[in-house]
């Protein structure tokens, strides 16, 4: 089995690598990483062109990030509902993006493929935020290599290492095909079982548009708290009238000037209510008990055709 590993790398080694690093900077569940530390275990040893390597890789990761920071240039915030409704880092999501863009500043870009979740997301929200094509190929290159320099040195560092691991699984053949297939069917299994169990937890009582309409129509004065970051509404410039701006990661500031008398409904443009639902939790977790996230968000209410403030 290594020796045919190694013709393989030989032969196919820069397009094996360049593939797998395109399909996971895709968002695709196939981690590139021990791929390029294997690769480049085998260029330390003269089986591949280490330059040559390199700069495949890179290029494998500027491909996606562009056509995301394309795609998000284009679509807006769409896009960026979109990926959260299917990603499988749920927790890592549009809002804790737009809180570490707010918190770090779009240099962020440069640590993006090192955190979960923010690698994907990171790129269309840049393009969504339109910070300029020149600036972005820098930070996104800045990235790239950063990524893949990192997995190439750890391979070279333990290059003696990964040709005694290859020789002990020499001979084992289909076995190790199907082990590394199970992994990874129970990695992609396990962030499937942890997203379903996130959305769990945000289930809670939602009050609907119109019931939220009638509220206010009948003169109840409902609290109503708009939980999206900074950059959210940034994104997309509205809001339900006299609602207040408390993002998530602010709503601690706030807890003592919310009545606790009066109903708090919450929204936010996230899927499935998300950061409105966690904040609800947090709420409802600090003795406040008329709380409820507003279902379908400010997406809901603008697609029901009622009035909503806008800045100028």
């Amino acid at each position: 089995m290594t020796h045919q590993l190694i013709q393989a790398i030989g032969q196919y080694g820069l397009i094996i690598v360049f593939v797998n690093v395109l399909l996971d900077q895709i968002g695709l569940p196939v981690p590139a990483v021990p791929t390029l530390v294997v690769a480049s275990a085998f260029a330390a040893d003269g089986q591949m062109p280490l330059p040559s390597l390199f700069l495949c890789s890179v290029i494998a990761c500027l491909i996606p990030d562009c056509g995301w920071y394309l795609i998000g240039e284009r679509y807006g915030i769409r896009v960026l509902k979109t990926l959260c409704r299917i990603s499988l880092e749920p927790d890592s999501c549009v809002s804790q993006t737009q809180t570490r863009f707010e918190r770090w500043g779009i240099n962020s870009l440069v640590i993006a493929k090192f955190v979960p979740g923010l690698a994907i997301i990171a790129p269309p929200m840049a393009g969504a935020l339109r910070i300029g094509w020149p600036r972005f190929i820098l930070l996104s290159s800045c990235s790239a290599i950063l990524w893949v320099g990192s997995a190439l040195l750890a391979g070279i560092l333990f290059k003696s290492q990964i040709a005694r691991l290859l020789d002990n699984l020499n001979g084992l053949g289909s076995l190790v095909v199907s082990v590394v297939v199970a992994l990874l069917g129970a990695y992609i299994g396990y962030k499937w079982w942890e997203r379903r169990r996130f959305f769990r937890l945000l289930r809670m009582a939602r009050i609907s548009v119109a019931d939220l309409y009638a509220l206010i129509q009948a003169g109840a004065s409902p609290v109503i708290l708009d939980v999206r970051s900074t950059t959210a509404r940034e994104l997309e410039p509205k809001w339900i009238p006299g609602a207040l701006n408390v993002p998530l990661q602010d709503v601690g500031r706030h807890l003592k000037e919310l009545p606790r008398d009066r109903e708090i409904i919450l929204y936010c443009t996230c899927p499935s209510e998300a950061s409105a639902a966690r904040v609800a939790k947090i709420l409802m977790n600090h003795g406040f008990k008329r709380v409820r996230p507003l279902l379908g968000g400010l997406d809901a209410w603008i697609a029901a055709g009622y009035a909503v403030e806008h800045s100028a």
